[in-house]
């Protein structure tokens, strides 16, 4: 996919109506990742909000979606693996759109399970996006990223891990 979600932008929440506007650089990949999508109408993305263990809100576009579809499509019917999978991408999750004035309705079952407030933290992922509590973001992800990189030596390259990447 060549259309990826990246940078991070903490954004004010309207608690009253559950509304935050996605960062714009985001937006321009919901539209060009939603088949459906034209100029004037909302474009589509779901959310993936996971069980108990996930403390943030997962957001995928719909041409990932498809993707993910394929590979469930492929899964052993009836397998419990499949199963599990089925539960955590399509039970756990709400279909999504991005308003006119480029807001989102984040639902308050979504917003309390990760405790979102006045501040909501966007952080691209690629072929998806998270959205996450700063607070949360802070002390758990960014903290792990943190110890992760400690652990490496002085001059480590995260380029290193890519595969298929010629370092001269």
């Amino acid at each position: 996919m060549a259309h990826r979600f990246r940078g991070n932008s903490t954004q004010k929440m309207d608690l009253a109506k559950g509304q935050v506007s996605v960062p714009s650089t985001f937006r321009r990949v919901i539209e060009a990742c939603d088949p459906d999508w034209v100029e004037g109408r909302k474009p589509q993305f779901v959310i993936v909000y996971g069980d108990h263990r996930r403390d943030y809100l997962e957001c995928f576009t719909m041409t990932a979606m498809n993707e993910i579809d394929e590979l469930v499509d492929a899964m052993e019917r009836g397998s419990i693996e499949r199963e599990m999978v089925e539960e955590l991408y399509y039970g756990q999750s709400h279909p999504a759109e991005v308003q006119p004035d480029g807001r989102i309705v984040v639902p308050k079952p979504l917003r309390e399970k990760i405790a979102l407030g006045e501040q909501v933290f966007f952080i691209g992922a690629g072929d998806r996006f998270h959205i996450w509590n700063p607070a949360t973001y802070a002390a758990k992800k960014a903290a792990r990223t943190r110890d992760w990189l400690d652990r490496q030596p002085p001059d480590f390259d995260p380029a290193s891990l890519l595969r298929g990447r010629s370092r001269d």
